[in-house]
């Protein structure tokens, strides 16, 4: 897994350079982030959101407002995105946490169209408009962002390094005790372990990621619409994860990559009809390969390791 990992990295620092386009690898980057984000919830601690648009859509939403209204540098308008989209994992947690399962889902759903309304109606996000034109300005008052090669190796940096970060997160003992709840709840309570105070840490962990993806994105595309934060992004990050492989560090940044790319390879060909071939595919999948496809690829390795 390491070389494969150092495989990719190196694929990646190389993609300007190979015929890739920066802009459509950046945001690639962000929504594997976002996909990565909510896998840390769904696949390391068993708590299924439908609310996580509501995280990714408002800090692009307050970090494009921060920069563009308020003139904030790039970086720190991604971090008050980030600020918000944590401040509001807190207040959702709070309020939803103590629920299991269908009824834990359907809170953040509820929670989330709050969400949405307001940016319909809030007079600073344009409304049905979105945020237009929102300047990439210079990192630390000295880089200008407007190069997109270096606006693509500043993501590809925040990307690898909140990666890096969820593996260290998942491997500690903090990650243990999640996988332990995901696992079997009653069993970590028995032990003694507070497992509302773990899941609400992993909750706003989850939404402090996406939040900085969503952050990421306003200042790679330059705008923030209302598809940020409607509940069909949280459909897609779903769905990137399941494509994937929930559970997997892989398996969502796969998925993300995989809805992407059919995204921006058939939009201009099928129009609408793109969800109806990426909704096919997902089944296709989930009747093929019910752990994913890197949760199958790990399924067979260690089937073939067992035998030998």
């Amino acid at each position: 897994m390491r070389f494969t990992y150092l495989v990719l990295l190196a694929l990646a620092l190389a993609a300007p350079f190979i015929g890739l386009y920066p802009v459509f690898v950046m945001k690639l980057l962000c929504f594997a982030l976002f996909a990565a984000a909510f896998n840390l919830l769904l696949g390391f601690t068993g708590l299924l959101s439908f609310g996580h648009a509501a995280f990714f859509g408002s800090a692009a939403y307050v970090t494009g407002w921060a920069i563009k209204a308020h003139g904030l540098s790039p970086e720190l308008g991604i971090l008050a995105g980030t600020g918000a989209a944590a401040v509001l994992g807190v207040l959702f947690g709070l309020i939803a946490i103590r629920r299991q399962g269908i009824y834990f889902a359907m809170i953040t759903l509820a929670l989330a169209q709050m969400v949405y309304f307001i940016c319909l109606q809030a007079p600073f996000t344009g409304g049905e408009d979105g945020l237009q034109g929102v300047p990439r300005g210079n990192l630390f008052g000295a880089i200008s962002l407007m190069d997109d090669t270096v606006m693509y190796y500043l993501v590809l940096a925040i990307f690898v390094a909140c990666f890096l970060g969820i593996m260290r997160i998942v491997t500690s003992p903090f990650g243990q005790v999640l996988k332990m709840i995901r696992e079997n709840e009653p069993r970590a309570i028995s032990l003694g372990y507070e497992v509302d105070r773990y899941k609400l840490l992993a909750f706003v962990l989850s939404a402090s990621l996406a939040g900085l993806a969503g952050g990421l994105k306003t200042v790679v595309m330059k705008f923030a619409t209302l598809s940020d934060v409607h509940w069909s992004m949280s459909g897609e990050v779903i769905l990137m994860s399941l494509l994937g492989g929930v559970g997997t560090f892989m398996g969502p940044i796969l998925g993300a990559g995989i809805v992407i790319a059919l995204q921006n390879m058939l939009a201009d060909k099928v129009g609408a009809w793109v969800t109806v071939i990426i909704g096919a595919i997902f089944v296709i999948c989930v009747l093929a390969f019910r752990k994913g496809v890197i949760g199958e690829l790990l399924a067979w390795r260690d089937r073939r390791k067992a035998r030998a």
